[in-house]
């Protein structure tokens, strides 16, 4: 069985590869790609926008990603209002070197979340941070190799395919985590990991609770009455704390990047970073390991934003808070709200900022109902003083608007 396995492998690998050939000549007809500094750019941006829109009876949410100026479209995003009955979650993935880091993360982490023990005792906190640790142990060996050729681009896609009809899964637990990622063997059993990687900023609400996770730049910004506050830090190799972590595991800073190639200290992939064997993940020299920020919601608290770095390039927080409160008072469409803001951060030509890939989140927060004003009026009686707001209060909150 398994030399019938194998020579079928063969046959099959011996196809892929005339299936590469051609798909080589195929690409000759794509757009035109330009090397500009760092980045491989079109000779003109897609503009094209994904968007969609969605609420449940705590938020509504809007979501948009545009490939702008680059050649390809590394960024991926995660959206879940309802992961479960009282919890919601949303997240944006900026691959870096490739796509399928952060394709693999939109697929998985939060599924990790809720699956870690501690998701259900209510330690958000800690399920994420581990959900985080795990994307990295998920991306290891034939299984690891298998998801992300699949996630990838048509050719890996195909290969990744075969292999998972010809090699099968180990039985039981793997690294004493029974979340049903099993083991498998193949030809890829000693993969290290992917040299690609990607940025992880997620939000998850539960009832008046908000915990945001980072790893890498992208960015969590909330509005509280107009005023923007960062929920995560940029992990940029020049921060103290990055920096020390980055030279204690034997790796250094040039020009701004780790190891003079990479312009982020956290990340999940990107093995090659990953490599001190003295060391647990989170002393590396690139660590999937997050910062983990929590708050209790008001009534003050508007709306949060999870944005790339594209935006961020373009955009102070602040900036970006101003821009979308103008927006609300016109347009109710979240994801339009998303798609304006691509198009007021798109460079006019390639190089420099407005020229990354693009992809926002924007969650507004829908008011609690006060059941008491509404069970009087529903009596016919009138609220009392105390329920209505003053002239004063009526007057500052049309100005804050």
């Amino acid at each position: 069985m398994i030399k019938g396995r194998l020579a079928c492998y063969i046959v099959l690998s011996s196809l892929s590869l005339s299936l590469s050939r051609f798909a080589e000549i195929s690409a000759r007809a794509q757009p035109i790609s330009l090397p500009i500094g760092m980045g491989i750019y079109l000779s003109a941006p897609k503009t094209e926008k994904v968007s969609e829109d969605g609420e449940n009876d705590r938020l509504r949410y809007g979501f948009s990603s545009m490939q702008g100026w680059r050649a390809t479209m590394e960024d991926a995003h995660a959206a879940y209002p309802d992961l479960d009955s009282s919890t919601s979650f949303f997240g944006v993935y900026d691959g870096h070197g490739g796509k399928v880091v952060a394709k693999f993360c939109a697929k998985y982490l939060h599924q990790q979340v809720v699956k870690h023990d501690a998701y259900a005792t209510g330690d958000l906190g800690t399920a994420v941070q581990k959900a985080f640790l795990r994307m990295d142990e998920m991306m290891c060996g034939q299984r690891g190799w298998r998801e992300l050729a699949i996630l990838g681009d048509k050719m890996e896609k195909f290969s990744g395919m075969i292999e998972g009809l010809i090699w099968s899964p180990r039985g039981g637990e793997v690294n004493n985590h029974n979340d049903n990622w099993l083991s498998e063997e193949g030809p890829h059993s000693d993969f290290d990991g992917p040299n690609c990687g990607s940025t992880a900023c997620v939000a998850i609400f539960r009832k008046n609770q908000l915990v945001v996770a980072n790893a890498g730049d992208s960015r969590c910004v909330i509005s509280k009455k107009g005023q923007a506050y960062n929920l995560s830090k940029d992990h940029k190799p020049d921060l103290e704390i990055e920096k020390d972590r980055i030279l204690k595991a034997g790796g250094f800073i040039q020009y701004g990047r780790v190891n003079g190639s990479l312009n982020l200290a956290r990340a999940i992939g990107d093995v090659e970073f990953k490599q001190n064997k003295h060391m647990p993940a989170e002393k590396q020299i690139i660590t999937a390991f997050p910062d983990i920020t929590t708050v209790e919601l008001c009534d003050d608290d508007e709306f949060l934003v999870l944005a790339c770095d594209g935006i961020w390039d373009c955009l102070s927080s602040q900036q970006l808070v101003d821009y979308v409160r103008e927006q609300l008072k016109t347009d109710s469409k979240l994801s339009v709200i998303c798609e304006r803001v691509f198009d007021r951060c798109l460079a006019p030509s390639a190089g420099g900022e407005g020229c990354d890939n693009m992809t926002m989140i924007l969650v507004q927060f829908k008011k609690p109902v006060d059941n008491t004003s509404v069970g009087k009026q529903m009596a016919g009686e009138q609220p009392s003083s105390s329920d209505q707001p003053s002239e004063t209060e009526t007057d500052r909150s049309s100005m804050e608007t």
